[in-house]
């Protein structure tokens, strides 16, 4: 089986059309009417870099040891993870777009490909081996807050941007403005031809990766020959939201749907949430500082500012989308559809209006905490692997949604199921495949699933050793340094409107959620790194 991983950057689990959401995703809307869908797939961890790590290795961030941004991850271990261990059993392995297993702003140079400081002594013709790929196409950041860095500085999507000697006119285009104005923070309608933009890149990328592919399957004459498993990353919808056009006119902002709940309702609430709004980042530099009271925060934003937000960031999934789309029609065209399992998600979510918020932090209301996950496989979906694609209409269980609350984690052992490959170091990873193929007995069916961040000053001004788990109906989040927590019964709250957690008609399912934290691996590293730049 070939496996065919695609991500975004910041996807809430709900932004899909197929989820419900007024936003154009055609294509992976086809894809989820072919395979399955999971309504309840949870984040880690709830920033880039624990998240991403957690799904290449199959371990929690407190064990692998990225537990923030800015902490590269171990290269060792993530030489053990999932690419590494398929390639060591005859896999081609290759990543193409943002990776960010190692931290892109520090005060110092960390010698990382990813690292702004060190990417210059990497020459334009390294492609790899990186934390297990053998082969490696990366864009340094993706977000154009940093416009794309200048040879001999970036990766190869910058160096790409800038070798046709337009760098300067491209800069100059993305920061145009096209009408209409937007008043809402970190959000603009971009002139930059859709062309030059990075989900472009990345598409483009995949295709020729997988038409490359095809073409050494075809000069194999039917011989055996080494099956691929590739991530394609998309850097969207991250903000600052700047969807180029045609995208950014897509939706239009009196069309788009706003969260039920939008005030900053912080009676309640544990101690934290107002201490992470309202506390200066400490420690760092100066510009580190700045870039965290600027960058990643946000201030409240009127219902017509976040109209205009939402509007561009449903462009931007949709420039995604449509990269998507492209990447399936060249898998039917070449036949790759007939043995690559597909699955696309996202690292983390956005809260995008819920409560008042928008980006991320450390409130884990379900728009940061779910992300989308879809996956299609060889074969019927809930039958057997090795036949044809299931279209839309091919049986009850195409386009089969399944509840059960699962983790990103599990895409190690996932792949590794489908490969027949054993994944011995993803020890918190468990195979989605019986959920995907509708086999999973009751006992197989997972309960809970779980999410962990430890955090210091530097990024909203107060430490946190944040944990989380979420059921199908419950979540808790417990701080354990001083015992605070909430507590939400999404059945009855599905917005997550009245915490829980001190309410003595919810000690039993306080008590039995606590029960679920407690049965976390005892495996966490000791002592933790320390992160050596923001991000």
């Amino acid at each position: 089986m070939n496996l065919l991983l695609i991500t975004s950057d910041q996807h809430r689990g709900d932004c899909l059309g197929s989820a419900g959401r007024r936003v154009r995703t055609p294509h992976l809307d086809l894809l989820a009417s072919q395979g399955v869908r999971f309504d309840a797939c949870i984040t880690p961890n709830v920033v880039c870099m624990p998240a991403r790590a957690s799904m290449l290795t199959g371990l929690l961030p407190l064990t692998h040891g990225t537990h923030d941004n800015g902490i590269d991850l171990d290269e060792a271990t993530g030489e053990r993870g999932f690419a590494g261990t398929l390639a060591r059993a005859g896999y081609r392995t290759a990543f193409i777009g943002k990776a960010h297993f190692s931290s892109n702003h520090s005060e110092q140079p960390t010698g990382r490909c990813e690292n702004v400081p060190s990417s210059h002594r990497f020459p334009d013709d390294w492609s790899g081996p990186y934390m297990g790929f053998e082969h490696v196409e990366l864009m340094q950041l993706g977000h154009n807050y940093w416009l794309p860095e200048r040879p001999p500085g970036g990766l190869h999507y910058e160096r790409w941007y800038h070798a046709d000697g337009l760098g300067d006119l491209k800069d100059r285009l993305y920061r145009e403005r096209l009408p209409p104005a937007t008043r809402a923070a970190q959000t603009h309608n971009s002139a930059l031809p859709v062309a030059w933009h990075n989900s472009t890149w990345v598409g483009d990328r995949g295709v020729e990766y997988l038409r490359r592919q095809a073409g050494a399957r075809d000069a194999a004459g039917g011989a055996p020959h080494a099956p691929f498993c590739a991530w394609l990353s998309f850097a969207d919808p991250h903000h600052p939201f700047d969807a180029p056009a045609p995208w950014c006119w897509m939706h239009r902002p009196e069309d788009v749907d706003l969260p039920p709940v939008r005030s900053r309702d912080l009676a309640g609430r544990p101690w934290w949430h107002r201490a992470a709004l309202e506390r200066p980042p400490q420690g760092g530099s100066a510009e580190a500082r700045r870039v965290r009271e600027e960058y990643s925060r946000m201030p409240a934003q009127t219902d017509a500012q976040l109209r205009e937000l939402i509007a561009n960031y449903y462009g931007m999934i949709s420039l995604v989308d449509h990269q998507v789309g492209r990447l399936m029609a060249v898998l039917e065209e070449t036949g790759l559809a007939d043995d690559t399992v597909v699955i696309f998600t996202s690292d983390h979510g956005d809260w995008l209006g819920d409560h008042g918020l928008v980006l991320k932090g450390p409130m884990f209301y379900e728009g940061l905490l779910r992300v989308p996950l879809i996956v299609r496989a060889p074969g019927p979906v809930g039958g057997p692997v090795g036949g044809t694609i299931a279209g839309p209409n091919a049986g009850p269980n195409a386009g089969r949604i399944v509840p059960d609350p699962v983790s990103t984690i599990d895409l190690a052992a996932t792949l590794g199921d489908y490969a027949g490959v054993t994944m011995p170091d993803a020890r918190h990873s468990r195979s989605l495949r019986p959920l995907i193929e509708g086999a999973a007995g009751a006992a197989e069916r997972p309960d809970h699933a779980l999410t962990e961040w430890r955090l210091g000053p530097q990024r909203c001004g107060v430490a946190l050793d944040l944990r989380g788990v979420r059921t199908r109906h419950a979540k808790l989040t417990f701080e354990a340094s001083s015992g605070a927590g909430e507590l939400y019964d999404l059945r009855e709250d599905p917005h997550e409107t009245v915490n829980r957690f001190d309410d003595p008609g919810c000690a039993g399912l306080r008590a039995e959620l606590m029960d679920r934290l407690a049965s976390r691996p005892d495996d966490r590293m000791d002592p933790l790194p320390l992160p050596v730049g923001p991000a």
